[in-house]
C-alpha cells in the first residue's frame, strides 16, 4: 500500500501545526503552569535525546551488533542513574552562573576564548552528520509512504525527496525562530519537546505491540518463531563487523554529557531545580520503554523477509501488512523524534556560534537596541544552521545509513569527554591541555571519519612506512579508541608540563564539587549601582546597562542606593551571570572584567565570610553526615555570638563588617542586614568614625569615649582582639566588643556630687552652729532693750528684731536637724506630727530661690501623727515635694494632704504637672532611673523615698494621671501603720500595695 504526496504532506502539516499550537498555547499561558513546570514535563523534554536515530537507526544497530545495541540505552541510563556524580554538579554550576551552552561552560572553567571557539568548531562539525540524519530519516520515510515498499530502491534518489527535505527544514527553522530565539526561558519549547517525546514513545510501543500481536500472534508465537529460527537469536550475541559492545558503551555514555543539544535541554531549559533527582530514575525508565520494542520490530522484519534496510522496519512492517493507521502512527513517531532533536540541536549550535564567534568579533552596535540585535542574530543563525545541515544532507546524497551518521557524530562529540570531566572532577587540567587534547583527538576524528564521510568513502586505507592506516566509518571502533586515547594523553601531558594561570585556578575552584573552596574576599573600586551603569553604558549601551542592573537588583532584592561592598560584589557577579545568559560567558566575562574588575587584596587572601554564609544557607538542606554536624556546630556558635548580651561585631582585614550581633543592633539602632558587608567607615554617625578610629589604633581598649546619642551624652568603652588566620599567623580581622558605661559614669558623677554636697552640709552645720551664738546674743540684747525704753517706735523695732532672730534660729535649727538625718534607729522613733514634717520640708524648699516657684499647700490635719523618725520623714517630703515642684507649671499648686483610719495613716502629695507615662510608672522607683536631663537628676531620690517608707513598714504607690477630668498631674500615696499596728505586728509589713 502507499499514500499520495498530498496525503503525506497534509499529515505532516497537521502534526507540525499541532506542535506549533502546543508551543504557542504555552507561551500565551493557556496551558496551566502546573503542567509546564511539572517535573514529568521536564523528563519528557529530555526525550530529544532519542532522535530519529533512536526511532529508526537503533533497529539497524540491533541488526549489526545484537545486544550491543542496548549500550545506547544502558550507557545514557547509567549516566543519569548516577547523575548526582556526573550531571548534577554541571547542572548546579550552569544554573548558578547562567551558563547556556557546553562551550560557555568550558570557557568559564578554562577561562579562554580560544577554548570556546575550538569547541564550537568541533561541535558544529560533529553535529552536521546528526542534523543530516534527521533530515534523511524524515525524507526517506516520506518517500517510503509515497512510493510504497515495491519501489524501495529509489528511496533517496529522487528530486522529490530532496524537495520534501527542504520544506521540512524550513518548517523547523520557522518553529525554532518563533519559540527559541528570545533570551528568556522557552517554556513553549519545553512543552512541545515533551509532547513529541510522548508521541514517539507511544508510537514505538504501539508498533512493537502491533508486531508481536499481529505479526507473531502474541508472545508465544514470537517464542515459537525464535525456536524455529535459532540463528536470529544467536546473532544477538555477536556483532556483524566484530566490534565490541564496550566501545559502543563508551561512545553512548558520553553523549548525555557532551552532546550540545542534550546539555541545552538538561541544563539550560531545565525549569525545575528539584527535577535532577527525579531525572536520575525517570529518564532511564523512559529509555527502557524505548528499548523494549527494538528486538521484536527487528524480528518482525525478518519474519516478513522485508527487502528494505532494517532501520525503516518500524514503518515498513505496517505498510507490508496493509495497516495504514499503524503506518501513519509510525511515521508521526519518527517525524516527532527528528523534529525535537533537530530543533534542540539548532538552538544549541546557534547559542554557541553567537557567543563564541560572532559576539567576540565586536558585531554589536552600542547605539542600537542590544536585545533586538541579539534576537535578529539568533534568528539568522537558526536559519543558517538549518540550511547548512540541509546542504550537508544533499552532499552526502544518502550514501550512509542512519547508524553510520550517528556513530560519526557521537564519536566527534566524544572528544569533549576529558574536557567536561575536568570541569568538576579534574581540576588540574588547564587550557593548554584542553586545546592540545581536543585538537589531537578532534583532528584524528576529522581525518578518520569526517573527511571520508564528505568524500563518500566507507572504507579507505593507506600505508605510511610500516604503519597501515584505515579510515572511514567501517573503522569507527579503531578511530574511537585512537582519537579518545590521543585526546586524553595529550591533555594530561600538556597540563602536567604547563602551569595554570590565576584565572584558571580561580575558575577551577569555583567549578569543583566543593563550591565553598574559594572563599576569597575580593574588592571593587565602585561605590554604587549607578556607577556600574555608567561603566557598562560604554560597551552595551545606556538603556541595556540600566535594564540589566535593574534586573540584577530585583533578583537579589537589593536597593538601588546600595553601597555595601558585599552587596556590590553580589551585584557584580549577578550581572556577569545575566550577561552570560544574554551573550555568553566569554563576552560577559570580558566586559565585566574590563569595566568592573575585581582587585585581589595585596596582603593575603581573606576569606569571604558573607559569601560562605550565603552559600551554606542555600545548601544546608543537602548536607549530610559529618558535614551536617559541622554546620550545626557552626550555627550554634554563630547563634551564641549573635545572642551575646554584649554588643559585638567582627571586621575583616579590609575593614568590612562580617558580623553584627543583636546587642549591637540594640545599642546602635542599626539592623544587621543594613550593615553586614559594608565598610566600617560607611556606618552612620557616630559609630562609623568611632569604630574606624578604634580599629586602626594600636590600642586594645578605648576607655569611656563620649558620644552623642539622641542629643544626650553617652559613654562607651571599646575592647578589641585580633582574629588569627587559619592559614597563617597574620591577622585576618578583628572582633570588637562595646560596653555602654553611661549609667556607671553618671553614678560616678553623682557620687562626686554627693560627696561635695556632704562636705557642704557639714560646713553648713558648723556655720549654723556658729551663727546661733551671735543670733542668741542679738536676741538677748533686744530683750534687754525692751526694759530700757518705753518709746513705742523703739519697742516696735525691738519686736521686729526678736521676730527675725527667732526666724533665723528656726532656720538654723532646721538645717542642723536635717544634716543629722541618718539611718533609722529605735532612739529616733517617736510620735511625729505629719503636718509639722511637711511644713518643715516646705520651709526648706522655699530657701531654693533659684528654682521656679510653686504654691505649696499643706492640708495635713494638725492632729495627724505617726510613730516614725521625723528627720527621715522630712527627707521623704523634701524629695516628693521637690519632684512635684519640678513637674509643676510656674505658680502651680502642690498639695500635701492626709487622712487616717484605725489601721493606717495615708499621706498624699499631688501636683498638676504633665504626669508620668504609664510605661514608665513601673520603673521610677528603680535606682538611677530618671526622666530629667543629664545633670538635673540622679535617679536616686524616689528610690531613697521607697527605701525609707519600706523601713517604716509602709507602702508607696503612684497614681497618674491624678485628675481624671484634665488627665494630668501625679499623686504619690504614702501609707504608714499606726502606733497600735506597729506594736501588734512587730516587724511585719502592712497589707498595702507597694510599687516596684
Amino acid at each position: 500500500m502507499s499514500f499520495s504526496f498530498a496525503q503525506v504532506a497534509l499529515i505532516s502539516f497537521m502534526y507540525v501545526a499541532m506542535v506549533f499550537g502546543i508551543a504557542y498555547s504555552t507561551e500565551r499561558n493557556w496551558i496551566p503552569d502546573k503542567v509546564t513546570t511539572h517535573p514529568i514535563t521536564y523528563i519528557l523534554s529530555l526525550g530529544i535525546f532519542a532522535s530519529a536515530w533512536a526511532f529508526y537507526g537503533v533497529i539497524e544497530l540491533a541488526d549489526r551488533f545484537g545486544y550491543g545495541a542496548l549500550a545506547y540505552y544502558i550507557g545514557t541510563g547509567l549516566l543519569f542513574l548516577f547523575g548526582g556524580f556526573a550531571l548534577r554538579p554541571l547542572v548546579e554550576l550552569a544554573k548558578r552562573f547562567q551558563i547556556n551552552s557546553m562551550a560557555d561552560l568550558l570557557v568559564f572553567r578554562y577561562h579562554s576564548h580560544l577554548v570556546g571557539a575550538l569547541v564550537t568548531l568541533l561541535m558544529l562539525l560533529a553535529m552536521l552528520p546528526l542534523i543530516a540524519l534527521q533530515i534523511q530519516a524524515v525524507a526517506d520515510t516520506m518517500m517510503l509512504l509515497i512510493k510504497g515498499q515495491e519501489q524501495k530502491t529509489q528511496i533517496g534518489q529522487l528530486g522529490m525527496q530532496q524537495s520534501l527535505g527542504l520544506v521540512y527544514c524550513l518548517g523547523i527553522a520557522v518553529f525554532a525562530v518563533l519559540f527559541g530565539a528570545n533570551r528568556e526561558h522557552h517554556k513553549g519549547l519545553i512543552n512541545a519537546m515533551a509532547f513529541e517525546s510522548l508521541i514517539k514513545l507511544l508510537a514505538l510501543l504501539i508498533v512493537g505491540g502491533y508486531v508481536v500481536s499481529v505479526g507473531f500472534g502474541g508472545l508465544s508465537g514470537l517464542d515459537d518463531w525464535l525456536s524455529n529460527n535459532p540463528h536470529h537469536a544467536l546473532a544477538l550475541y555477536t556483532a556483524s563487523d566484530g566490534a565490541t559492545a564496550h566501545t559502543l558503551m563508551l561512545v553512548f555514555i558520553a553523549t548525555a554529557v557532551s552532546m550540545p543539544h542534550i546539555f541545552h535541554m538538561t541544563v539550560v531549559e531545565n525549569p525545575v531545580r528539584q527535577s535532577s533527582s527525579l531525572a536520575s530514575w525517570a529518564f532511564p525508565l523512559f529509555l527502557l520503554l524505548m528499548a523494549l520494542p527494538i528486538f521484536p520490530i527487528l524480528w518482525g522484519g525478518y519474519h516478513l523477509s522485508l527487502d528494505i534496510p532494517a532501520q525503516y522496519f518500524p514503518l515498513a512492517i505496517p505498510l507490508a501488512n496493509g495497516n495504514p493507521l499503524i503506518a501513519i502512527l509510525a511515521y508521526i513517531g519518527g517525524l516527532s523524534a527528528a523534529t525535537g532533536a533537530l530543533v534542540a540541536m539548532t538552538l544549541a549550535l546557534t547559542t554557541m556560534i553567537l557567543n563564541q564567534w560572532i559576539l567576540p568579533s565586536n558585531a554589536l552596535k552600542t547605539k542600537r537596541d542590544l536585545y533586538r540585535q541579539l534576537i535578529w542574530m539568533r534568528r539568522g543563525l537558526i536559519t543558517f544552521i538549518v540550511l547548512v545541515g540541509f546542504a550537508f544532507y544533499l552532499l552526502l546524497n544518502n550514501q550512509f545509513t542512519l547508524t553510520q551518521l550517528a556513530l560519526t557524530a557521537f564519536i566527534g562529540t566524544l572528544q569533549l569527554l576529558p574536557s567536561v570531566l575536568g570541569v568538576t572532577h579534574w581540576p588540574k587540567i588547564n587550557r593548554r591541555g584542553l586545546v592540545a587534547g581536543v585538537a589531537a583527538g578532534g583532528g584524528t576524528w576529522f581525518v578518520g571519519l569526517f573527511v571520508p564521510l564528505i568524500l563518500g568513502q566507507h572504507h579507505w586505507s593507506t600505508t605510511i612506512g610500516p604503519v597501515h592506516i584505515i579510515t572511514g566509518v567501517d573503522a569507527w571502533q579503531d578511530i574511537t579508541l585512537w582519537s579518545l586515547g590521543i585526546n586524553a594523553l595529550a591533555c594530561l601531558i600538556v597540563s602536567r608540563l604547563t602551569r595554570q594561570s590565576d584565572d584558571e585556578r580561580y575558575s577551577a575552584e569555583l567549578c569543583s564539587q566543593d563550591e565553598l573552596s574559594h572563599p576569597v574576599r575580593l574588592t571593587l573600586d565602585i561605590r554604587s549601582p549607578d556607577e556600574i551603569i555608567d561603566r557598562l553604558s560604554t560597551r552595551i549601551g545606556a538603556s541595556t546597562a540600566k535594564a540589566e542592573v535593574e534586573r540584577a537588583l530585583h533578583r537579589l532584592n537589593i536597593k538601588p542606593n546600595e553601597n555595601r561592598p558585599f552587596a556590590l560584589r553580589r551585584l557584580r557577579d549577578e550581572l556577569e551571570a545575566n550577561l552570560s545568559s544574554l551573550m555568553g560567558i566569554a563576552m560577559a566575562s570580558d566586559i565585566i572584567d574590563r569595566l568592573v574588575p575585581y582587585k585581589v587584596p595585596e596582603a593575603h587572601d581573606a576569606p569571604d565570610i558573607n559569601l560562605i554564609e550565603s552559600r551554606l544557607v542555600v545548601v544546608r538542606d543537602q548536607l549530610t553526615g559529618l558535614a551536617a554536624e559541622l554546620n550545626n556546630l557552626r550555627l550554634y556558635h554563630r547563634k551564641t555570638l549573635e545572642q551575646l548580651p554584649l554588643p559585638t561585631c567582627s571586621i575583616g582585614q579590609d575593614l568590612e563588617i562580617l558580623m553584627w550581633n543583636s546587642a549591637m543592633t540594640k545599642l546602635t539602632g542599626i539592623e544587621r542586614d543594613e550593615v553586614t558587608g559594608s565598610h566600617i567607615k560607611d556606618i552612620r554617625a557616630p559609630w562609623g568614625s568611632l569604630l574606624h578610629r578604634f580599629s586602626n589604633s594600636s590600642e586594645h581598649r578605648f576607655y569611656k569615649r563620649q558620644i552623642e546619642l539622641n542629643q544626650r551624652p553617652h559613654w562607651i568603652t571599646l575592647h578589641k582582639a585580633s582574629i588569627p588566620s587559619s592559614l597563617s599567623q597574620q591577622s585576618d580581622g578583628q572582633v570588637i566588643i562595646l560596653e555602654d558605661v553611661t549609667e556607671l559614669q553618671l553614678l560616678e558623677q553623682e557620687l562626686l556630687h554627693s560627696e561635695r554636697l556632704a562636705s557642704v552640709g557639714r560646713l553648713a552645720a558648723g556655720v549654723a552652729h556658729e551663727i546661733g551664738n551671735p543670733v542668741t546674743g542679738i536676741a538677748c540684747l533686744a530683750q534687754n532693750m525692751r526694759y530700757d525704753t518705753e518709746d513705742p517706735e523703739v519697742l516696735e523695732c525691738i519686736e521686729h528684731i526678736l521676730s527675725q532672730t527667732d526666724r533665723v534660729s528656726r532656720i538654723v535649727q532646721t538645717l542642723v536637724s536635717f544634716s543629722h538625718a541618718g539611718q533609722q534607729t529605735s532612739d529616733h522613733m517617736h510620735s511625729v506630727s505629719l503636718r509639722d514634717c511637711a511644713q518643715e520640708a516646705i520651709s526648706l524648699l522655699s530657701l531654693q530661690q533659684e528654682k521656679h516657684q510653686v504654691n505649696f499647700v499643706n492640708e495635713v490635719p494638725e492632729s495627724l501623727s505617726v510613730y516614725a523618725d521625723s528627720q527621715r520623714l522630712i527627707q521623704v517630703f523634701v524629695n516628693l515635694l521637690s519632684n512635684s515642684r519640678d513637674a509643676s507649671p510656674l505658680f502651680g499648686d502642690v498639695i500635701v494632704a492626709g487622712s487616717s483610719n484605725p489601721q493606717h495613716t495615708t499621706i498624699t502629695v499631688t501636683d498638676f504637672g504633665s504626669g508620668i507615662p504609664q510605661e514608665l510608672q513601673d520603673r521610677i522607683f528603680e535606682p538611677f532611673f530618671t526622666t530629667k536631663e543629664p545633670g538635673e537628676g540622679t535617679g536616686l531620690g524616689l528610690a531613697m523615698v521607697y527605701s525609707i517608707i519600706e523601713d517604716h513598714k509602709g507602702g508607696l504607690d503612684i497614681e497618674s494621671p491624678a485628675h481624671q477630668d484634665t488627665t494630668n498631674g501625679t499623686r504619690f500615696i504614702i501609707t504608714l501603720p499606726n502606733q497600735n499596728q506597729v506594736d501588734e505586728q512587730g516587724s511585719s509589713s502592712p497589707n498595702s500595695t507597694q510599687s516596684s
